[in-house]
């Protein structure tokens, strides 16, 4: 389907988790379409957030973001509008572990209330967030932490190939996505390309979300610019030093501004692609191939 009826099964007010992790397969395209639809006050969860946490907040998408981990990336520093928007009390990040994050998205996979654990336990992390319980384990006595399970609304997930049906394939690092998609009340998969089933078909190992979980499909190619999407394409590195640059001299303002050019101004995907720039496209496609043609 579109970009727009894809949306569409999106409401105000869901709980959305994304796929990906920091700069990897993040579902930038969704993301682009649900601001583009003018979505409000969503949940956002997900294993790591990088600047679309920052795009969500400023755009109104969401003011409440749960995660283990919330920065652009590790070489540009803290989100300075992570700490604008949360220390002013205009958003909410949410913080638990890495682990706790797998483990809640697990339970919601499983269909089981909460998952036992000891991540977070003797840290001051457990103190900041809650719904957790603990309990003595009935067979060693041990103190276990109890993580409560996350079913989110929907959730979107970006992939290397699908096809027509939702049978979604995943390159590389798998992440927490095979266990949000299994745990979410619907899927909206974007892929770099719908292929036939014929060709999921000769190879069957690689399908890791199947066409039973998944409510909708999108054609986006490069739907993770300018992050990454492993074996396609690198991450776009001029537009998220420019990112960088612009909000760490004007804030949420430079994200306003970046939103109007990349997100408001194109008239669709490929124009903001254009954006980006073809010299750059062509280069992280072909950093990205290296991984199979070394």
């Amino acid at each position: 389907m579109s970009f727009e009826e894809a949306a569409a099964l999106v409401k105000d007010g869901d709980h959305v988790a994304l796929g990906g992790c920091t700069l990897s397969r993040t579902p930038i395209a969704a993301i682009w379409a649900l601001i583009r639809a003018g979505r409000k006050d969503l949940v956002l969860s997900r294993s790591i957030t990088s600047n679309e946490g920052d795009l969500a907040y400023v755009s109104g998408l969401s003011s409440h973001i749960m995660t283990s981990w919330f920065a652009q990336g590790i070489v540009w520093g803290l989100s300075k509008v992570m700490r604008a928007y949360t220390e002013s009390g205009r958003a909410e990040f949410e913080e638990w572990s890495h682990m706790a994050m797998g483990l809640r998205y697990r339970a919601g996979a499983m269909g089981v209330p909460f998952m036992p654990a000891r991540s977070m336990m003797g840290s001051n992390v457990l103190d900041r967030v809650a719904g957790t319980k603990e309990m003595d384990c009935p067979f060693t006595g041990e103190r276990l932490l109890l993580l409560p399970a996350l079913n989110p609304d929907v959730a979107l997930i970006h992939v290397q190939r699908c096809d027509a049906y939702g049978n979604a394939q995943i390159d590389g690092l798998q992440f927490m996505d095979i266990d949000i998609a299994m745990a979410a009340n619907r899927v909206i998969i974007t892929t770099e390309r719908i292929v036939s089933n014929d060709q999921i078909r000769r190879a069957p190992d690689q399908t890791k979300i199947p066409f039973f979980t998944v409510d909708a499909v999108v054609e986006a190619p490069y739907g993770s610019a300018p992050h990454e999407c492993y074996g396609v394409y690198e991450p776009f590195f001029n537009e998220l030093d420019a990112y960088a640059k612009i909000t760490a001299t004007e804030g949420e303002e430079g994200v306003r501004k970046y939103l109007d050019r990349c997100f408001y101004e194109p008239e669709d995907w490929a124009g903001y692609l254009s954006h980006i720039g073809v010299a750059d496209i062509l280069d992280a496609a072909k950093r990205g191939r290296r991984v199979y043609d070394d």
